[in-house]
């Protein structure tokens, strides 16, 4: 296959969106909605992606160099003024340095506020334009019933695609058609640049419309091909909040459903929100109004909620159970360990099969750093106890209902405290039947067998 750029337009100046933040680093489920294009972008092995920005664009550039990491080389294209997304696109191109006589290979038009676009409709985009040969170009279409806000695709009598008219510019027929234009495009890189500078701005908005570069290349005589998207729910773009909301209902729906399959069993899927990025092992039960965040890591068999928050950095071992009103943030809940009711944890580990009462707090923040506290293997923590960290309930130890444990506290293995300021009351019944256990067990006289 020919070298793969892909260009990702995000020099939009978000107007629509009413926020002083980007449009594409808003959040989206766990990633900005630009992170999500990058990630599909990744998902093809392009030799290189180019981000076409403004020229304020420097927050941008810097998330996604920050996504990207080093899978990928990325450049930066600045378009100022923007002029349209033929502009855009010339922009990019012109960051992109090819020695003399090498192979220009394809370029991948994407744009920033599409998250919804999968890699299987861009591979298959790629694909057919490979099969269309050298100087060719390939767009995907899609058929709206609301085709407002989009450029519609004109053919000839034997379904050739043969232009776009860009909806500003349609006139009452055109409109009637539902086949529209996404604006995603695979292009052989050497044919595009020699009728780039053949765009021109007559038209409605004074800007180089890249929709323009269809009807070059076909006087021409250069093929053009198209694919229809099966699911036209992936030419949907983020152009203001409403419409992100709407896009973070069918990514959730796309992150549900691949849990369901691999066997997690999610009570109520309308009311339960995970992030990308969310390992859960199967047999898992969540609850309904659970929100599992980035990053966060289950095991299987394990309880969730309902009405839990699980933060970054949570992790659930096997057999775990974090139930209702509860929050978790950079915790580890051991193997068949149980924290039920109202609990906030947070920089906690918890060791196999411990037990953490209703209402306690873990307080790791002392108004200047967070601290870690630890619970051993077997440990009960009674309801309402407060630790302050960095503190440790150590295995086989109890802390009574309501215990305040301060940093000063020094609870050793089998040791019950109770009060506040908690304070050693003596050794736990689980301790005191192990003691007895083998204070009981016969002695043998010495020289007996």
């Amino acid at each position: 296959m020919s070298s793969l750029t892909v260009l990702v337009l995000a020099a939009g100046q978000s107007k629509r969106m009413h926020s002083a933040l980007p449009k594409v680093l808003h959040s989206l489920l766990g990633r900005p909605l630009l992170g999500w294009v990058l990630e599909t972008a990744l998902e093809l092995d392009p030799e290189r992606i180019v981000l076409v920005t403004g020229p304020e664009g420097d927050a941008i550039e810097e998330a996604a160099r920050e996504m990207v990491g080093e899978r990928c080389e990325l450049l930066r294209a600045v378009q100022d003024p923007p002029r349209g997304t033929g502009d855009a696109v010339r922009a990019g191109l012109d960051a992109v340095s090819v020695e003399e006589g090498a192979e220009q290979g394809v370029v991948l038009v994407l744009y920033g506020d599409m998250p919804l676009v999968r890699a299987s409709s861009l591979s298959g985009l790629l694909q057919i334009q490979a099969g269309a040969g050298a100087g060719s170009m390939a767009l995907l279409t899609a058929e709206l019933a609301d085709p407002r806000g989009y450029g519609r695709i004109q053919r000839d009598e034997e379904g050739v695609v043969i232009g776009i008219v860009e909806e500003r510019d349609c006139s009452e027929e055109q409109r009637l058609c539902y086949e529209t234009n996404p604006g995603l495009y695979v292009f052989d890189t050497k044919a595009l640049l020699e009728v780039l500078p053949q765009l021109s701005s007559d038209n409605s908005q004074g800007e180089y419309y890249l929709t323009d570069v269809v009807e070059l290349f076909v006087k021409a005589n250069r093929r053009v091909v198209d694919l229809m998207l099966d699911d036209a729910e992936e030419a949907t773009g983020v152009n203001s909040l409403e419409q992100m909301a709407e896009a973070r209902w069918a990514l959730q729906a796309r992150i549900l459903e691949q849990h369901l399959a691999n066997g997690v069993r999610i009570e109520d899927p309308s009311t339960t929100m995970i992030d990308c990025q969310v390992e859960i092992g199967q047999d898992t039960v969540i609850q309904p109004f659970c929100v599992l965040r980035r990053g966060v890591r289950i095991g299987a068999g394990c309880e969730v909620g309902p009405f839990a928050h699980m933060r970054t950095g949570a992790v659930l071992k096997d057999g775990a159970v974090f139930g209702n009103f509860c929050e978790i943030k950079n915790s580890t809940i051991g193997p068949g360990s149980k924290v039920k009711h109202l609990s906030y944890l947070g920089d906690v580990t918890i060791g196999t099969k411990a037990n953490v009462g209703a209402g306690t707090i873990f307080a790791n923040y002392d108004g200047q750093a967070k601290h870690p506290s630890k619970v051993g293997d077997g440990a009960f923590v009674g309801s309402g106890t407060l630790i302050v960290a960095p503190n440790e309930v150590p295995a086989g130890a109890t802390t009574a209902a309501g215990a305040v444990l301060t940093k000063s506290a020094s609870m050793a293995p089998g040791e019950v405290w109770a009060g506040v300021p908690a304070r050693r009351l003596g050794a736990s019944k689980k301790s005191k039947e192990d003691t007895s256990s083998v204070s009981q067990t016969p002695q043998k006289e010495e020289g007996q067998l």
